[in-house]
């Protein structure tokens, strides 16, 4: 009687904390979901600098992450270089107190490390996420914006690294439950360590994407809104501002209904019930945002031989 061969049951494999989080979160929904979170910042500082409410930006998806570039490419490129840097000179020094020679040059540089970047990284952090006004030393833009983060990612890397050359220093093979016991309490600080780094660098970027949004809307202001199509505005009505540089004309009964003519306006801004409207005369210190209803027929824009 032939005798048949069971398969045993294949076991699926054990997946690592990262594999079952890449179903939740893949990697390009995490890139893309930061993309606009950073965008989204730059275009909100970029329209509240001229008095536009947040809740009023008609901001598709598409509009929100072209807009992205502006606010990251700079600091992902200091992050970058500046990270280059560091690595390598900490990857230097770990190569040199791997020597056995350097044995107790080790102990001191990591204990010497660990305090320079406990104190960069947490005394330095109180300013940076808690208390801003500290900060108003530094000169408005980048600098406020980038280099007290830095500062703390600079402390959190090298108390992280302090702890990697601390638990370098036994032998695995060598290590007695008390020391084991103690290692795991360095691993978990080590893992601290990296959640404000993270924290430091993803607050810094954010930061930097506010005033990069602030910044560039006074220059566009100072410029003189070149970037926005120039409109001339018909009313019925008399329009009552304080915006400088633009001009008025009663065109007369025999225009018909839209009688009152202003120019000197760009358009900044089209909700579905009102126009925003900046004037392109004056620089940024005498910049007015003229919002227009759109919804009662009062106002026309007429823009390159049409009306809108």
């Amino acid at each position: 009687m032939p005798v048949t061969a069971r398969r045993r049951p294949t076991v699926p494999p054990k997946r690592s904390f990262l594999d079952k989080a890449a179903y939740i979160a893949a990697p390009g929904t995490v890139v893309l979901g930061l993309l606009y979170y950073f965008g989204n910042q730059y275009n909100e500082a970029y329209y509240r600098t001229f008095g536009v409410p947040l809740s009023d930006l008609p901001l598709s998806i598409q509009g929100v992450l072209a807009r992205s570039p502006h606010a990251l490419f700079f600091p992902v490129w200091v992050l970058l270089v500046c990270g280059l840097v560091v690595l390598l000179g900490l990857g230097w020094l770990g190569h040199a107190l791997a020597r056995p020679e350097n044995e107790r040059r080790r102990r001191t540089a990591y204990r010497s490390l660990l305090a320079v970047g406990l104190l960069l990284g947490i005394v330095g952090g109180y300013p940076v996420f808690f208390r801003d006004d500290l900060l108003a030393f530094l000169p408005a833009g980048w600098e406020r914006g980038l280099v007290p983060p830095l500062v703390v990612a600079l402390g959190t890397t090298l108390a992280f690294f302090a702890i990697q050359v601390r638990l370098g220093q036994h032998d695995p093979g060598r290590r007695s439950v008390r020391v084991r016991d103690a290692d795991r309490l360095w691993l978990v600080a080590g893992a601290l360590l990296l959640g404000m780094l993270t924290l430091s660098l993803f607050y810094g970027v954010s930061r930097y994407a506010t005033m990069a949004g602030e910044g560039q809307a006074k220059v566009d202001a100072n410029g003189g809104m070149k970037l926005y199509p120039a409109v001339e505005v018909l009313s019925r009505l008399r329009l009552v501002h304080h915006a400088q540089g633009i001009e008025f004309k009663d065109l007369g009964a025999a225009a018909g209904p839209y009688r009152y003519q202003y120019r000197g306006f760009r358009l900044l801004l089209k909700t579905p019930a009102s126009f925003y409207l900046v004037p392109y005369h004056g620089g940024y210190q005498n910049s007015m945002t003229v919002v227009l209803p759109d919804d009662d027929g009062t106002v026309r824009l007429l823009t390159r031989g049409s009306f809108r």
